[in-house]
């Protein structure tokens, strides 16, 4: 089992989002926290966090100890949907907090961000992906690279906005916005164009990068939080700078490591022909 995990991308990927899952239950709890989950639809999202893991761990022992392939395949498909479902509603409801009723930029910057519950909707769709792709095909490291670039994408959106509130007043916040710009034209690149291992070797160092990006926006979101006023670190936490947001950067790198791990199999040199 070990060594399978070394090689396996599929199971990789499966780690991958029960850990997102786990992280986006904390996420939920912070942020929907600010309004003491005035609305009881507000927990859904809470709660399938926390059971989709167990569920798709279930689903990964009956493939592993009991050979039960098809389980594994439904459980996650169950899972999968679930989660698109709530991500694209999770959505609307965000919108409809002040959006639709303006529609303006400015209401769009203030309202709920609008675009965070689309990181269940990415990971359903990794999920479904990673059981209708073959995971040694070119395709299986083209779907992952797509689906990372449209985390950054999302993560253009959020520092954008968010920081946008306060009128980008620190030069510095300037940065994950160019950053994760810079990481989805690279992302891009590498499925328009042909590219050879050193191509996918500085694409490994500007996800690496990003992941720099985040751990420092990390630590400077929880500076702010220590010197804002309130009871106790949760109320700071809940009220201030969203401390887990800048973590979306270093998440996406190791997603994005996996594509590109993925993709060097397919290299034209891979398969012994010259290099584009």
């Amino acid at each position: 089992m070990p060594a399978r995990w070394r090689t396996d991308n599929q199971l990789w990927v499966e780690a991958f989002v029960c850990f997102n899952f786990l992280g986006l239950a904390l996420d939920i709890l912070i942020a929907h926290s600010a309004n003491h989950f005035r609305r009881s639809s507000e927990y859904i999202p809470l709660y399938f966090s926390l059971v989709a893991p167990a569920v798709l761990f279930a689903g990964f022992l009956a493939r592993e100890r009991w050979r039960h392939q098809q389980v594994w395949c439904d459980l996650g498909h169950l899972v999968g949907w679930a989660a698109v479902g709530i991500g694209l509603t999770g959505t609307v409801l965000h919108l409809d907090s002040q959006f639709f009723y303006e529609r303006t930029l400015r209401s769009l910057t203030y309202a709920a961000p609008f675009a965070a519950p689309l990181a269940y909707t990415g990971l359903g769709l990794l999920l479904i992906m990673n059981r209708m792709v073959r995971p040694d095909s070119l395709e299986w490291a083209q779907w992952v690279i797509l689906l990372t670039l449209g985390g950054f994408l999302g993560n253009f959106v959020f520092s954008l906005t968010d920081h946008a509130i306060n009128g980008f007043y620190y030069a510095v916040e300037w940065l994950p916005v160019a950053s994760s710009a810079f990481a989805v034209s690279f992302l891009l690149a590498l499925l328009l164009v042909p590219v050879n291992r050193r191509f996918l070797l500085l694409c490994g160092a500007v996800l690496v990068f990003q992941g720099l990006v985040g751990v420092a926006g990390a630590v400077l979101h929880l500076l702010a939080d220590g010197g804002g006023h309130g009871p106790g670190l949760f109320a700071k936490l809940v009220h201030g700078a969203p401390a887990m947001a800048p973590l979306l950067f270093p998440n996406l790198v190791l997603l994005g490591l996996i594509a590109l791990w993925a993709r060097h199999r397919h290299l034209p040199e891979a398969a012994g022909s010259p290099p584009p």
